[in-house]
């Protein structure tokens, strides 16, 4: 069975990190309309510095991990819809304040980007 994360799959704890952050990008590319929408992995898929983090979902929000596993740890901010079809942007998690209300998903996962640690360790 999948988490809504995307942990689980099926032979995930054989493969390296590269392999199970790309493997988890797939699933929720393809498969995980149920658990958020599709339009927001895009957004966030087109960005690629979110692309070397492993996402996960927590009620419909995605949010990235650096590293996969018990041994991942969250980074950066997140975003929201909010009522009005605009997108709240919040983090990094240390300081989760709202940064920017902007319109588009494009422009909320840029500014998200900006919530990462300088470098990302390996």
């Amino acid at each position: 069975m999948t988490s809504e994360n995307g942990a689980g799959k099926p032979g995930a704890h054989d493969e390296g990190d590269a392999e199970v952050i790309a493997e988890t990008w797939r699933y929720f590319l393809e498969d995980a309309e149920d658990l958020v929408d599709p339009a927001v992995v895009r957004a966030a898929y087109a960005q690629p510095r979110l692309r070397e983090l492993c996402p996960g979902v927590s009620h419909g929000v995605m949010f990235f991990n650096q590293g996969t596993g018990y041994a991942g740890r969250r980074v950066g901010g997140e975003v929201r819809a909010t009522p009005d079809g605009r997108y709240r942007v919040r983090g990094p998690v240390t300081a989760p304040t709202t940064i920017a209300v902007v319109d588009t998903l494009e422009e909320a996962f840029a500014l998200l980007v900006t919530t990462l640690p300088e470098t990302q360790e390996r």
